[in-house]
């Protein structure tokens, strides 16, 4: 009896982690997930909205937003798709929106990012962060500190680099607002 609650116990803790994570996985609306996990290392499907705690791996959105708390990978929304991650995303983020509120390293690129802090490349038609962005390349981009920002307009609280653009605006700038380029004092 003692082997049997022994190999039981020991199964159990090898195929733990095992269940933890899926390598495919289907999301859609009121938490569902099929297979059910909050990880994924692989690829994931969300159509409507998704809702896991990690991707690793390629996450794809379908007419809606695929969400996560942290994504190391590639998030990819297809037909009106987009991403939201919560705490921190590492790689590409490509869609029709980009909404991450913590950390991103890599590279957003979408009709419209809404992000934190970017270490990395924010392209998009219309950039808005409420942290740091290293580079930001849009028609307009507004961010409340930045290293560089080109685009038409562009603002941001405080320039670290250069913005180039029609309108440049930065409270730590040169001038507060300047056509052109605009840096520093």
């Amino acid at each position: 009896m003692k082997k049997i609650i022994a190999a039981i116990a020991l199964s159990t803790l090898v195929s733990a982690p095992v269940l933890a994570s899926s390598p495919v996985m289907f999301s859609t609306i009121n938490g569902y997930n099929a297979p059910k996990s909050d990880a994924v290392e692989g690829v994931r499907l969300s159509v409507l909205h998704g809702q896991v705690d990690e991707v690793k791996g390629v996450d794809f959105s379908v007419l809606g937003m695929s969400e996560t708390k942290r994504t190391t990978g590639i998030n990819f929304g297809l037909f009106f798709g987009g991403a939201k991650v919560t705490e921190e995303m590492k790689g590409a983020s490509l869609g029709l929106f980009n909404w991450n509120t913590g950390t991103t390293t890599g590279i957003n690129l979408a009709a419209v990012n809404i992000t934190n802090d970017v270490n990395g490349l924010n392209w998009s038609a219309v950039n808005y962060s409420e942290g740091y962005t290293k580079a930001d390349l849009g028609f307009a981009s507004i961010s409340d500190k930045s290293n560089f920002q080109l685009g038409v307009f562009n603002m941001t609280k405080e320039i670290d680099g250069v913005q180039i653009g029609l309108i440049n605006c930065a409270d730590n700038g040169f001038f507060k607002c300047f056509p052109i380029f605009n840096f520093a004092k």
